[in-house]
């Protein structure tokens, strides 16, 4: 008789725009066993916003009580101990200011109620003037050109011209901010417990947004940094040199974790990665194909064999970084970043009529029958 194969699952969490969900699925068949989704609290009120600047922030508090509520949910539905791993992925490039030990400035009540001090979410556009800069610099300076592999075109929406603008405009954040985070690599480095300056960081969230790459040995230089901006002194230090592939291991919960989400410390957290790119893996993707993972935004992601690839750049898209979608393989990303914004925006056109004109209308009676004779 032969024997049942031991049950095995893992926990999926996917950080959205507007609210985080969590599946569980059978690692042995693929088959989803449960879900959850959980909407961000204080997002749902835009308080750390203004629209009018483009300034979109997001609190910690949001993503750590939406993880509780998505993961307790769907773990409840098999024994603790069958669920052998977790893994992240989140919006980017969402970066926020931590302090020496990696808890997010968010979190200190000094800082609680300071929107610069938040994630800055990845469709924040504060930093239009920062990002115009890097992409000057980054041509006339004299040395390496930091943003060829990410189409040569640096955002607004990114890493360095996130965090630029935020030291410029907070002289408090920018004094007690030991370091940046990604959102990926906070929510990972929060549920192992580990040392901030050993933590296994996002390859997919640096190689695409903060001109990481192996060739200039990581991260931008020293020089380089401090010539964009001088409050950028070393910061390069406190950051980070090597990155890993989702398919690592991250760490295993910590027991603080494991007791809040219902689960147990031998269960295995993956390093973690972008939305788009882990959307694609979900959608089977091969070589010389295209995913497009539609959303808020639309991310179109292709993947080709790093040595066909070779040194040949893609200009305009969002990065080409080995093994950000699947190791071993050159993940490149482009995409419409308003995309679902847009059509919401023209969905509340259309649809003002409905709620603010026929709604109090006489017409709008179903005993009310054409020609219309109400005066």
């Amino acid at each position: 008789m032969e024997q049942a194969a031991t049950p095995a699952y893992v926990i999926g969490v996917d950080y959205g725009t507007d609210s985080v969900r969590a599946v569980l699925i059978d690692a042995r068949t693929g088959a989803e066993k449960a879900q959850a989704v959980h909407h961000y609290a204080r997002w749902k009120t835009l308080q750390y916003c203004n629209p009018a600047r483009n300034q979109f922030r997001q609190h910690p508090l949001d993503y750590i009580e939406g993880l509780e509520a998505v993961v307790r949910r769907v773990a409840q539905q098999v024994p603790a101990a069958d669920i052998r791993g977790l893994a992240v992925d989140t919006t980017g490039s969402t970066p926020g200011p931590v302090n020496a030990q990696g808890v997010a400035l968010g979190l200190l009540p000094e800082f609680a109620e300071n929107p610069n001090a938040q994630f800055v979410l990845w469709k924040d556009h504060t930093a239009l003037e920062e990002a115009a800069e890097i992409n000057h610099k980054a041509r006339a300076w004299g040395g390496e050109d930091y943003t060829k592999f990410e189409g040569g075109i640096y955002s607004s929406e990114w890493f360095w011209a996130k965090i630029m603008h935020v030291l410029r405009e907070d002289a408090a954040v920018a004094q007690a901010a030991h370091s940046w985070m990604e959102h990926c690599d906070w929510i990972t480095l929060l549920l192992t417990g580990g040392d901030l300056a050993s933590f296994k960081r996002s390859r997919c969230a640096a190689g695409h947004k903060a001109m990481w790459h192996e060739s200039w040995g990581g991260l931008p230089s020293e020089e380089f940094l401090t010539h964009l901006e001088p409050k950028l002194a070393g910061l390069r230090d406190r950051l980070f040199t090597e990155t890993y592939t989702a398919d690592e291991v991250a760490g295993r919960l910590s027991e603080e974790w494991a007791q809040r989400l219902g689960l147990t410390t031998d269960t295995v957290v993956a390093v973690g990665s972008f939305d788009a790119h882990a959307g694609a893996v979900a959608g089977e993707i091969e070589a010389y194909s295209m995913v497009k993972v539609m959303g808020t935004s639309t991310c179109d992601i292709v993947v080709a064999p790093t040595a066909e690839v070779g040194s040949h750049l893609v200009a305009g898209i969002c990065g080409q970084v080995d093994g950000s979608v699947i190791p071993g393989m050159l993940g490149l990303e482009a995409g419409q970043s308003a995309f679902g914004d847009l059509l919401a925006w023209f969905r509340q056109i259309l649809e003002w009529p409905l709620h603010n004109v026929l709604s109090s209308s006489r017409c709008s009676r179903r005993s009310c029958k054409p020609p219309c004779a109400t005066k």
